[in-house]
């Protein structure tokens, strides 16, 4: 039925599949995520007919041709990864070491005291959304104050409170 919908429509869109899970009971209880207003931009983007339109919703650059414009830093960047021949193991299940203190030393400074004494303990995560749920489910087993408040800060993404949410808070 999947590949059906999605020679239907060209791609298997989410909301194709939502049509599938509709009338399919194992998936009938499974509730629509919230629209993403930044996204909209996009799809209104995309619809918009004005030769001279600029989408500044989503944080990529374009071409005056809508393709993806690489900067010259991303692509320096690659072909340094290249010359040194970086392997492609698997980071260890916390992360990549040197990343993880690069990054505690950029966000806590390295004059900091908890960052010169080793104070920080610091874990790799899939995106922003993935580090927010691998986070708020860490905070839930281990942190004491099981009544503790998130704050969520307004405007932000649409799916960061229901990411609180879905773990507790």
């Amino acid at each position: 039925m999947l590949t059906k919908i999605a020679r239907s429509t060209k791609t298997l869109n989410f909301n194709a599949f939502r049509a599938f899970a509709i009338g399919n009971s194992n998936w009938s209880h499974v509730d629509m995520a919230p629209l993403d207003p930044i996204l909209g931009v996009n799809e209104a983007f995309k619809a918009d007919k004005n030769p001279n339109k600029q989408l500044l919703g989503v944080g990529a650059y374009r071409t005056d041709e809508g393709k993806p414009y690489i900067l010259s830093c991303v692509t320096k960047a690659e072909e340094r990864i290249l010359a040194t021949k970086m392997d492609h193991e698997y980071a260890g299940i916390d992360g990549i070491p040197s990343f993880m203190r690069k990054s505690s030393a950029l966000a806590f400074g390295e004059n900091s005291d908890a960052w010169k004494n080793n104070r920080i303990a610091t874990c790799q995560s899939i995106s922003g959304t993935g580090a927010l749920r691998v986070g708020f489910e860490f905070l839930r087993q281990w942190y004491p104050n099981k009544n503790a408040k998130v704050y969520v800060p307004d405007p932000t993404w649409p799916t960061h409170r229901g990411i609180a949410e879905k773990a507790g808070f």
